[in-house]
């Protein structure tokens, strides 16, 4: 392995691929998206987003030594519709009074070049599972007030039921009113903290 790094620098250039400096890198809340897409009648998309979203990547010597550590406040659910966010956050699906948060733990990080598999645990609703997320790099930006931020945009996909959030109404045509399966994407700007 090639590494080539000036000391202090925010990126280091490993076998020609440029990644951040080790370090912990705090994820900025005003810049991160963490989104889902659902269907609803199995036809149409349904977005929501969170707007909490709290943690760190701590980007190690050796990518795959890396961690991140994430925490959704679910309360902060926005789909575009009050009566949506309203039910989301009830009983019959998140139960945010009950569970207030989720949180992401890496387990093992398997990174080739800019981009890698980041497996971890999903805790949503009380339910933890296993969860991979395909994680890139995209960039590193130093910001007008001296900052070094390090961008990253990962993606999944989760079966809702699997955490316990099933509540849903059958179609007289068959199928549900919402689906099981939920697309995620995150897109997070990361301040380096030391």
């Amino acid at each position: 392995m090639s590494v080539d790094q000036q000391p202090g620098a925010p990126t280091r250039v490993v076998d020609g691929v440029v990644l951040p400096a080790p370090g912990t890198w705090e994820i900025d809340p005003g810049h991160a998206d963490v989104a889902f897409t659902g269907r609803h009648f199995m036809i149409t998309k349904v977005r929501g987003r969170f707007t909490d979203v709290r943690g760190a990547v701590v980007v190690a010597e050796e990518m795959n030594d890396s961690t991140v550590e994430v925490v959704i406040g679910m309360a902060s659910v926005d789909s575009g519709s009050a009566q949506r966010d309203e039910h989301l956050r009830s009983p019959e699906l998140f139960d945010v009074e009950q569970f207030p948060e989720a949180t992401f733990r890496s387990t093992r990080v398997d990174w080739r070049g800019s981009r890698g598999a980041v497996h971890g645990d999903l805790t949503i609703h009380g339910v933890t599972r296993e969860v991979t997320l395909d994680v890139d790099f995209e960039g590193q930006v130093r910001d007008p007030w001296g900052g070094e931020r390090s961008v990253f945009a990962a993606r999944a996909t989760v079966n809702r039921e699997d955490f316990g959030v099933s509540w849903n109404v059958p179609l007289e045509a068959g199928g549900l009113l919402v689906s099981k399966e939920i697309a995620i994407s995150i897109d997070v700007e990361t301040v380096r903290a030391d």
